[in-house]
C-alpha cells in the first residue's frame, strides 16, 4: 500500500460557520462537524479517529467516513449540582463540552470526559462509541476528573500503576482551577475497581498540588502531556508566586513509578529575548530528524542532540499581543539535565546553583530555608531520584536557572497549534493560527516557509477565533505536498520541499518512497541546489504501446515456469514472451528468465513484470515450506512428491531436496527415518499376563501401517491392531514411556447380598485394580454379569438378574477379568437372596410399616425405595420381616391416569422397589386432617391462660398505682420545692437578662476577646506543662550562642525534613513509648511539640495520626477492652488527636460555638459577683457547685460607685459592688468597668492601682489590709467597702501606681505593713473558720443549733437550683451550638467520625463502643478541655469561683455522652442531682448529633487536606516552630541509641540512610566532630 506522510488537519469553528466555497485543487479528505469541536484522537492500532465535540463524540474511519455518533448533552444540570442530577433543584438543559479524549487500547475503551455533572467521566467501546462500556455518576467527588468551567484546559497521558503485585491502567491528569471543580492539579486516576477505589477515582493524596489554597492564585493552565524514558511531563502556564499576574511557561516532571509526587519539579521555559513569548498556546514531541539534529548541535545553544532523541516544540505567545507568537525548541536532554541540577542543588548543595539560590518550593507561604538537605553522597542521589518523604517537594526553578530558548521563528499572528514530521532526514513544522490558516515550515539553519497550506478553511459569522488541530499519521490521507503539480524537474527541486524530489526513471515529481528506484544513484534527486539531470538520447524511441487504441500487440507474458517455488532457495522462472518483435534484445515470441531471490514463507506470490519499467503483466504462483506441517521424518517422506521434500539428517528437518547438503555422500531420498519416538501410552499399568489393548502415541511411527513390524512392552511381544493405525501423530516429547506391570489384587465386595432380580449397587475394593482401561475389565458373580460403572481404585459395578431356582444361592465368586489373560476372584463374596415378599400394610398416617420376608437379605434401606402415588417416601427403619416409611411430606397424587379419574382421591397406590424390582402391594389412604379435637383442645388450654393473665395485669396494675401514688407524692414535693424557688429564679434570671443585655450589645458589635491562633494553640498545648506560662514553647526564647545560631537553624531544618520521613517518625514515636521513663506528661508534651513542628504539612501529621490510631485499634480490639480507647493520654497519638481537633475546630469556635461559650462564661461570672464571694474560703452565694457554696447567710447591700480615673479625663463609671466586697475585690469590679472594651490581658492588674476615696477634702487610700483591720480574737477580717463606711454613690478614684523610689519604698513598708500583719493574726473575709477552742464548744452545742446545722442542706439545694434555673438558657445554648447538626459542623468531625465508623465496621464494633469511641474523641478531648478553661479561646481571667462552676457543667455534658444510664439517689452528688432532669435532654441531643453527622456527605480525603493545608498556610509562619524542632531533638538525643537501633533493624530507613542523617544531624545540633 502507498504510504504518504500526512496531516489530518481538522478546522473546527462555532455553530456559525459556513465553509468556503472556493477550496484548494489539491483533494483534502474532510469531515463537516455541525458541533464545535474541542479534541481529537487516533487509535493507533486501527487508524480510527476520534472526535469530541460539543454535546457528541464522533467516530470516523480512516479515510474521514462517519462510522458511529455518541451523543453526550444537552443534560439537565446545574452550576452547583452535585451528582446525580436527580437530586439538584433548578436544573436545566445544559452542553456538555468534552473536555478530555484519551484512547486506551489495551482494552478497547475510549476515555471521555466533559463538562457536566462535575466533570465525571465515562468509557466508549472503541469499536462502536454508541456502546457505553462504564459510568456512574454516584461514586461522589472522588470521580470528578475533569472542568465544568469553559476556559480550563485538562490534560491527560496514559500509563500504569503497580500495588500489591498488581499492575493497573491508569491516566495522570492535568487540569486548571475551577471554582467548582476537583482542586486536584494533578490526579492520576485508576481505570478499574480494586478493593476500595473505583473507576476514575484519584489513588494518590498529595496535598503540594491538590489543595484549594493556591490554585485560584496561580492560574494554571495545561496544554500539554506526555511521557518518555519513564517520566510524565506535563507543559503548563502559571503566575510565579500569585501576586502577579504574568504568565511563565514551565514543565514539570514526575516519576511514573512515584506513588506520592514526591519527584514533581517544575522547570521555567523561556522563549525569545527576555522570554518575550511568556505563555505556552501549544506543544509536540517528535524527533528532530538528521539534519535539525546538526544544525541544533554546531549552534551551541542545545547541547548535544542526536536524531533518534526527543524535542519539546512549542508555540508561545505574549501576555498581553494576540498578534504576536513564535516557535522555540527545547531538547529533552537539555530540560532533564536542569531538573537533575536542581534536585542536586536542593538536595546537597543548600539549594545554590554556583552561588546563587536556584530551587524554591511553589505554593507555600514558608520563608525559613528548605532546601536543607545535604545528602552529599553521589550514589545516594542515584537513590532519590523520584524523590523521598523526608525530602522537599515540590521544588521549582528560580527564574535565574530557566531554560532559554530562542525563536525559531516568528509571526504576526497568534499560533495555537503545532505538529512536527520527519521527511528525508528533513524535519517539517505544520503551525496553526487562530485565523484558520496552517503553515508548512522547513526547519533548518533558516527557517523556510513553503506555503499556506490551508488558508481561511472555514470562517465563522460572530467569533472570528478558530481552533485548529493538526494531526500526523503515516496514513493516506490528505497529502501534505503538491509534488504530482509539478510536471518537470526544475519546478519540482525549486519547491526546496522535502517530501518532494524527481523520480528520474518515472518522470514524475514523487515523496520518495513511491519512487520506485530511489535507491539507485540519481535515481530521485532532491537538492537544495535545484540540480537536475538532463536526458540527451535514449534508445530505443518507441518503449511501448500500452496507450494505443487497440493495445493488441503490446508485449506480455504468459506461463510462468515453475508455479511451485520452494522458500528459501533461488529460483529462475521462465515466462513466455509474446509480442517481442519491436525490441531488438529479444527475436520473436521468445522466452525470458528472471532469478527470484530468496523469500520467506508465504502462501501465494503476487509477481508484476515491468518491461523497461513498463508494467506489463502479473502473475500468481504459490511459493511453500517443506518443514510447515512436517515436523518429523514420516509426515516428510509422507509429503506429496510434487513438493520434492526430502528429510534431511544433518539439518535434522523437512527441507527441498536442493537444500539438503548430504555432500554427496548419500541420496537424500533413501535416508532413513529416525528411530520411533513415543509421546505416550495409554493406559500405564497392566496386568503381568498381558492380554489387554494399549494406545502407542508419537512421531516417525512410519507412514503406512506396514511400517510397524513388531511392537513389545516390557520385553514382551505386543500384537498390532492394523486397523486402528492412524496417521499423522503428535509431536515427540520423548523416545519411550515408562509401563508399570501389575496383577490387580481385589480383596472385598460391599455389599455381600442383594435380590435376585438384581440392580445392586456393589463396590470392589483392593490393590492395582485400575490397572488397564475400563473396557479391559469384565465383572461376573457366579455367571452373572456385573456391569462396570465405576473403574479406578475402587470398581463399582451393578448387578444382573440371577435366574438359578437356588435362592437363597450360596456364596459366589466374584470374578474380574482383566483383558484376555489375566482373571481374578474373590471367592464367597456375594449371595443373591429372595426378592422381599410384602405381605401387608397399614393406612398412612404418622409411619408406615410394611410386614414381609427377607427384607434385610437383600437390601439395606438406603437401597430400598418406596411410592406412595408419585412421592418418593423414606424408608426408616428395615428389618428381615419388618420396612418402616416416613410418610410424604407433600400431599401425593396418583401415578396413573386411572386412579386420576377416580372419584376417590384418596386410594393411592404403595409400591416396593428393590434394585430392578418393583411391587405394587396396594393401596392406602392419604387421611385428611380431623379438626374436632382442636374444638376441646382450644378452650382447655386457652381458658387457664386468660385466667393467669387476667390475675396478672390485676397485681401489676395494683403495684402500679401503687408506686405512681408514691412518685406523684415525691413529684408534689418537688413541684412544691421548685414552686419556692421559681420565684427567686424569676426575680434573679430578670436580673440577670438586665444586666446581660449590655454584654449581648457588646457581642453585637464584635467584642468577643478571642485569642489569636498562636495563643490558643499555646495555651491549649503547653499551658498545662510543668512550667506552665514560662514553658519555651510560649516564651520562645533558645539559650543558643549567636556563633552558632546558623549552624543550629540548618540543622534544625534539616531535622524538620527527617520528621518528614514517615519511616523515620514511626520509629521515633514508638522507640519513645517503648522506653519505661517516657511518662504520661512527657508524652503529652512530646506530642504537643511535634504538633507545632509539623504544622506545616498537617496533612501528613493526619496522616502519622491515622497510622498510629489503626494500631492502637487493632491493640484495643484484639487484646483490651475496646470501650476504654481514647479515654485517656496514655499515648502519643492521644495526645496528638486531642491537639488535632484543638486545631481543626479553632474557626469553629471563633464562628459558632464561641459565642454561646462566651455568654454562659459571662452568666456564671455576673451571677456569682452578684451576691457575697469570701476571698479567702473561694466560696460564693451563688454557684453551682455544692463545695464552694457560702454557707453563712451573710448580709450585704448592693452599692453603686462613681468611679474617676486619674489622668484619664472628669468622666466617671458607675460600678455596682457589694458592701461587703474586700478592696481587691472593688478594683477587680472597677477595671473590668472602666476597662470593658480591652482583652484581660491588656488591663491593669490589681496590684498595679490603689483606689482612693474622697470623702471630704481629704483622701483615705483603700486597702484590704491595714492598721484599722478588725480583729476578732486571734482572727482579722480584711477590710471591705463595710468597714471604711463607703455609702451609695460615694465617688472613688483609680489610679495606677508610679514606680519612683518614694512610691517604691512607701510600697515596701505597706508590704512589710501587711507582712507583719499576717505572720501574727489569721485573716478571714466573710466566714470565720472554726478553731479548736470553737469545735469544742460545738461537740457541747444545743439541740437548736444541731438542728440549724442539718437544715443548711436545704438552703444549699435552693441556692443550686436558684442559680441553675437563672443560668438554664445559656447552659442549653451552649449544648445546642455545640450538639446542632443542622448548622455548620465541622469537617474534622464529620471526617473523623466516619473515619471510626469505617474502622469499626471493619472490627465488627457494637454501636455503643462506637459512641464511646466518638465521646471519647470529641465531647471529652476537646468541649470539655474548653468549657472548664475558657481562658483558652478567650483573653478572660477565670477565677477559681467561675471554674467550679463551669465544672458542674462540664460533669454535665460528660453524663450527657455516655450511653449508660444513671440510677440516682439520696446519696448522689449534689451536682448530679442539679440537671438529673434536663440529662435525658442532653442525651438526645448527643445521640442526634451523632446519627445526623453519620448523614452527612462524606469529607473525603481530599476536602480534609484542603482544610488542613488552608490551616498550615495561615498559621504556621507565627508558630514557634524552630524552638519546637529544638525540643523535639531533645527527646531525640535522650533516646538516641534507641533510634539508632531501631532504625538499622527496619529496611526501609537503611534504604533511605535514615541513621546517617540523623547523626550528621546530631554532630551538628551537639557541636561534635566526628567522621561523618
Amino acid at each position: 500500500m502507498e504510504s504518504w506522510v500526512s496531516l489530518l488537519l481538522f478546522l473546527f469553528c462555532h455553530l456559525t460557520s459556513q465553509a468556503h466555497e472556493a477550496r484548494s485543487s489539491t483533494p483534502v479528505l474532510e469531515y463537516l462537524s455541525e458541533n464545535f469541536i474541542n479534541n481529537v484522537v487516533q487509535d493507533p492500532r486501527t487508524g480510527r479517529i476520534y472526535l469530541g465535540a460539543v454535546n457528541t463524540i464522533y467516530q470516523l474511519g480512516p479515510s474521514l467516513q462517519m462510522e458511529a455518533r455518541a451523543e453526550t448533552g444537552p443534560k439537565e444540570d446545574a452550576r452547583t449540582c452535585t451528582p446525580p442530577a436527580s437530586a439538584c433543584q433548578d436544573t436545566k438543559p445544559m452542553p456538555n463540552l468534552n473536555k478530555l479524549l484519551l484512547v486506551h487500547p489495551s482494552n478497547g475503551s475510549l476515555i471521555v470526559c466533559g463538562s457536566r455533572y462535575r466533570g465525571i467521566c465515562s468509557l466508549l467501546n472503541l469499536t462502536n462509541v454508541e456502546q457505553q462500556l462504564y459510568y456512574s455518576d454516584s461514586k461522589g467527588e472522588r470521580t470528578y476528573v475533569a472542568s465544568i468551567e469553559d476556559n480550563v484546559n485538562v490534560v491527560a497521558v496514559m500509563s500504569s500503576y503497580s500495588k500489591d503485585g498488581q499492575n493497573f491502567s491508569v491516566f495522570l491528569v492535568g487540569k486548571g482551577y475551577g471554582t467548582l471543580d476537583s482542586t486536584k492539579l494533578i490526579s492520576t486516576r485508576i481505570l478499574q475497581d480494586f478493593r476500595e477505589w473505583v473507576v476514575f477515582e484519584s489513588i494518590i493524596e498529595a496535598s503540594t498540588v491538590q489543595t484549594t489554597p493556591f490554585a485560584p492564585k496561580y492560574l494554571h493552565d495545561f496544554r500539554h502531556a506526555f511521557k518518555e524514558d519513564g517520566f510524565v511531563y506535563f507543559l503548563f502556564s502559571r503566575t510565579l508566586d500569585g501576586t502577579d499576574n504574568k504568565n511563565l511557561t514551565f514543565v514539570s516532571r514526575l516519576c511514573e513509578e512515584d506513588h506520592h509526587y514526591y519527584s514533581h519539579t517544575e522547570l521555567q521555559l523561556n522563549c525569545g529575548p527576555n522570554n518575550r513569548y511568556n505563555k505556552v498556546q501549544a506543544a509536540f514531541v517528535a524527533s528532530p530528524g538528521k539534519e535539525l539534529a546538526r544544525v541544533m548541535t554546531e549552534s551551541s545553544s542545545y547541547g548535544n542532540v542526536v536524531s533518534w532523541s526527543k524535542v519539546l516544540f512549542m508555540v508561545a505567545s505574549p501576555d498581553d499581543d494576540d498578534s504576536d507568537s513564535a516557535l522555540c525548541m527545547y531538547p529533552l536532554s537539555s530540560i532533564n539535565e536542569r531538573l537533575v541540577d536542581i534536585i542536586s542543588a536542593c538536595y546537597s548543595d543548600s539549594g545554590k546553583i554556583g552561588g546563587y539560590p536556584a530551587v524554591h518550593i511553589p505554593y507555600t507561604t514558608k520563608t525559613e530555608e528548605f532546601c536543607t538537605s545535604n545528602i552529599g553522597v553521589s550514589e545516594l542521589l542515584k537513590n532519590f531520584t523520584c524523590g523521598a518523604d523526608f525530602l522537599p517537594s515540590p521544588l521549582a526553578s528560580k527564574p535565574r536557572f530557566a531554560l532559554k530558548a530562542n525563536a525559531v521563528l516568528t509571526m504576526s499572528s497568534l499560533l495555537t497549534a503545532v505538529a512536527v514530521a520527519v521527511e528525508n532526514d528533513h524535519t517539517i513544522a505544520f503551525l496553526g493560527n487562530n485565523k484558520g490558516e496552517v503553515f508548512k515550515v522547513k526547519l533548518f539553519s533558516d527557517v523556510l516557509f513553503f506555503s499556506i497550506f490551508f488558508s481561511n478553511y472555514f470562517t465563522s459569522g460572530k467569533d472570528n477565533s478558530v481552533l485548529i488541530n493538526l494531526y500526523i499519521t503515516t496514513e493516506k490521507k490528505v497529502p501534505v505536498q503538491t509534488c504530482l503539480q509539478k510536471k518537470d524537474c526544475q519546478s519540482c527541486v525549486e519547491l526546496k520541499d522535502p517530501y518532494c524530489g524527481w523520480c528520474v526513471l518515472e518522470g514524475r515529481c514523487t515523496r520518495r518512497s513511491e519512487c520506485r528506484r530511489a535507491e539507485e544513484k540519481n535515481g530521485w534527486l532532491w537538492s537544495p541546489k535545484q540540480q537536475c539531470v538532463k536526458i540527451v538520447s535514449f534508445f530505443p524511441a518507441n518503449l511501448s504501446c500500452k496507450n494505443t487504441e487497440k493495445g493488441a500487440k503490446c508485449p506480455h507474458f504468459e506461463n510462468p515456469d515453475p508455479v511451485l517455488i520452494p522458500v528459501g532457495y533461488k529460483t529462475r522462472i521462465s515466462f513466455e514472451g509474446i509480442n517481442l518483435d519491436l525490441y531488438q534484445e529479444v527475436k520473436g515470441n521468445g522466452s525470458l528468465e528472471f532469478a527470484l531471490y530468496t523469500l520467506q514463507y508465504c502462501n501465494i506470490l503476487y509477481l508484476t513484470i515491468y518491461f523497461f519499467y513498463l508494467l506489463i503483466t502479473s502473475h500468481t504462483v504459490t511459493l511453500y515450506n517443506c518443514s510447515m506441517g512436517r515436523e518429523d521424518c514420516s509426515l516428510c517422506k509422507n509429503a506429496d512428491p510434487k513438493y520434492r521434500c526430502v528429510w534431511c539428517a544433518k539439518q535434522k528437518a523437512c527441507v527441498y531436496e536442493k537444500l539438503c547438503s548430504t555432500q554427496g555422500l548419500e541420496n537424500p531420498y533413501e535416508i532413513e527415518c529416525p528411530a520411533p519416538q513415543i509421546s505416550y501410552i495409554i493406559p500405564h499399568f497392566g496386568p503381568l499376563k498381558g492380554g489387554i489393548s494399549i494406545t502407542i502415541r508419537g512421531s516417525n511411527l512410519g507412514i503406512h501401517k506396514e511400517d510397524i513390524k513388531s511392537i513389545t512392552v516390557v520385553g514382551a511381544p505386543c500384537k498390532h491392531q492394523e486397523e486402528k493405525y492412524s496417521f499423522p501423530s503428535e509431536n515427540p516429547f520423548t523416545k519411550g514411556m515408562p509401563v508399570k506391570l501389575n496383577n490387580p489384587i481385589p480383596d472385598a465386595v460391599k455389599p455381600a447380598k442383594g435380590p435376585k432380580a438384581g440392580g445392586t449397587l456393589i463396590t470392589i475394593t483392593g490393590k492395582f485394580l485400575d490397572t488397564g482401561s475400563r473396557e479391559d475389565v469384565q465383572v461376573t458373580i457366579g455367571g452373572v454379569e456385573c456391569t462396570v460403572e465405576q473403574f479406578g481404585p475402587v470398581i463399582t459395578c451393578r448387578t444382573g438378574e440371577y435366574r438359578a431356582d437356588k435362592v437363597p444361592s450360596d456364596p459366589l465368586t466374584v470374578t474380574m477379568k482383566y483383558g484376555k489373560s489375566t482373571t481374578t476372584s474373590i471367592p464367597s463374596a456375594f449371595q443373591f437372596m429372595e426378592n422381599p415378599t410384602i405381605l401387608d400394610h397399614d393406612d398412612l398416617k404418622v409411619g408406615l410399616p410394611l410386614q414381609g420376608r427377607g427384607f434385610s437379605k437383600a437390601m439395606t434401606a438406603k437401597e430400598a425405595q418406596a411410592f406412595v402415588g408419585d412421592v418418593l417416601c423414606v424408608v426408616n427403619t428395615l428389618q428381615d420381616e419388618k420396612l418402616f416409611l416416613d410418610p410424604p411430606s407433600t400431599t401425593p397424587r396418583a401415578r396413573s391416569r386411572r386412579h386420576r379419574r377416580d372419584t376417590r382421591p384418596e386410594l393411592l397406590d404403595l409400591m416396593i422397589k428393590f434394585g430392578k424390582g418393583e411391587w405394587v402391594v396396594g393401596s392406602v389412604q392419604y387421611e385428611q386432617k380431623n379438626d374436632l379435637s382442636l374444638y376441646i383442645i382450644i378452650p382447655a388450654v386457652i381458658v387457664p391462660m386468660l385466667l393467669i393473665i387476667a390475675i396478672s395485669v390485676y397485681c401489676y396494675r395494683r403495684k402500679s398505682q401503687q408506686a405512681e401514688r408514691e412518685y406523684e407524692k415525691v413529684k408534689h414535693q418537688l413541684e412544691n420545692l421548685e414552686e419556692s424557688v421559681r420565684d427567686r429564679c424569676k426575680k434573679e434570671f430578670t436580673d440577670l437578662m438586665i444586666e446581660m443585655e449590655d454584654h449581648t450589645n457588646d457581642l453585637s458589635e464584635g467584642r468577643i476577646p478571642f485569642l489569636d491562633y498562636k495563643t490558643y494553640t499555646d495555651r491549649v498545648f503547653f499551658l498545662p506543662s510543668k512550667d506552665g506560662a514560662n514553658d519555651v514553647m510560649i516564651t520562645g526564647r533558645l539559650d543558643i550562642p549567636e556563633a552558632r545560631r546558623a549552624v543550629v537553624t540548618q540543622a534544625l531544618n534539616q531535622f524538620s525534613n527527617l520528621l518528614n520521613s514517615k519511616t523515620f517518625l514511626i520509629n521515633f514515636i514508638r522507640t519513645l513509648e517503648r522506653s519505661h521513663d517516657f511518662n504520661a506528661r512527657a508524652k503529652v508534651y512530646f506530642a504537643s511539640l511535634l504538633t507545632v513542628a509539623l504544622h506545616g504539612k498537617l496533612e501528613y501529621y493526619t496522616d502519622i495520626m491515622r497510622t498510629l490510631l489503626l494500631e492502637l485499634m487493632n491493640d484495643y480490639v484484639n487484646s483490651k477492652n475496646p470501650k476504654l480507647m481514647l479515654r485517656r493520654s496514655e499515648t502519643v497519638v492521644e495526645r496528638m488527636l486531642c491537639n488535632w481537633m484543638s486545631i481543626c475546630l479553632y474557626q469553629f469556635l471563633k464562628d459558632s460555638a464561641g459565642e454561646p461559650l462566651y455568654k454562659l462564661f459571662r452568666a456564671i461570672k455576673h451571677q456569682i459577683e452578684k451576691g457575697p464571694v469570701d476571698a479567702r474560703l473561694k466560696k460564693a452565694k451563688y454557684t453551682l457547685n455544692d463545695t464552694g457554696l457560702l454557707g453563712d447567710d451573710v448580709e450585704y447591700s448592693v452599692l453603686t460607685l462613681q468611679v474617676l480615673v486619674h489622668g484619664e479625663g472628669p468622666d466617671v463609671t458607675p460600678v455596682k459592688v457589694l458592701n461587703c466586697d474586700t478592696i481587691s475585690q472593688v478594683k477587680e469590679k472597677i477595671i473590668e468597668q472602666v476597662y470593658r472594651n480591652l482583652p484581660y490581658s491588656l488591663r491593669p492588674k490589681v496590684d498595679s492601682v490603689t483606689l482612693e476615696w474622697r470623702p471630704g477634702s481629704t483622701g483615705q487610700i483603700l486597702s484590704d489590709l491595714d492598721l484599722t483591720s478588725q480583729k476578732e480574737g486571734r482572727w482579722k477580717r480584711v477590710n471591705t467597702l463595710a468597714h471604711y463606711n463607703v455609702r451609695d454613690n460615694a465617688t472613688l478614684v483609680l489610679s495606677r501606681v508610679v514606680h519612683t523610689q518614694q512610691n517604691y519604698d512607701q510600697n515596701q513598708e505597706n508590704h512589710e505593713e501587711r507582712n507583719a500583719l499576717l505572720e501574727d493574726d489569721k485573716v478571714f473575709h466573710l466566714v470565720r473558720p472554726t478553731d479548736e477552742l470553737d469545735e469544742i464548744k460545738s461537740k457541747r452545742g444545743s439541740i437548736k443549733d444541731k438542728s440549724m446545722t442539718k437544715a443548711i442542706t436545704e438552703i444549699y439545694l435552693t441556692r443550686l437550683l436558684s442559680v441553675k434555673g437563672t443560668l438554664q438558657q445559656f447552659v442549653d445554648d451552649f449544648f445546642r451550638g455545640v450538639l446542632c447538626s443542622v448548622a455548620v459542623v465541622p469537617p474534622a468531625v464529620k471526617y473523623f467520625f466516619d473515619f471510626l465508623d469505617e474502622q469499626a465496621l471493619k472490627h465488627n464494633v457494637d454501636e455503643e463502643t462506637i459512641h464511646i469511641w466518638k465521646t471519647n474523641s470529641l465531647p471529652l478531648r476537646f468541649w470539655v478541655n474548653i468549657l472548664k478553661n475558657p481562658h483558652f479561646i478567650f483573653d478572660v481571667h477565670v477565677s477559681e469561683m467561675v471554674d467550679a462552676s463551669l465544672s458542674v457543667i462540664a460533669q454535665t455534658f460528660m453524663d450527657a455522652c455516655t450511653k449508660s444510664e444513671h440510677k440516682l439517689s439520696r446519696d448522689s452528688p449534689s451536682n448530679k442531682l442539679l440537671y438529673a432532669k434536663e440529662i435525658s435532654t442532653y442525651k438526645k441531643m448527643v445521640d442526634d448529633y451523632y446519627k445526623g453527622v453519620r448523614k452527612m456527605v462524606p469529607v473525603s480525603d481530599q476536602d480534609m487536606n484542603t482544610h488542613l493545608a488552608e490551616v498550615s498556610r495561615s498559621h504556621t509562619d507565627r508558630l514557634n516552630t524552630q524552638v519546637a524542632l529544638h525540643q523535639l531533638y531533645q527527646y531525640a538525643s535522650k533516646y538516641y541509641d534507641g533510634i539508632i537501633a531501631s532504625l538499622d533493624e527496619d529496611p526501609a530507613a537503611q534504604s533511605k540512610q535514615l541513621t546517617l542523617r540523623l547523626q550528621q544531624i546530631a554532630a551538628a545540633l551537639e557541636n561534635k566532630v566526628t567522621d561523618l
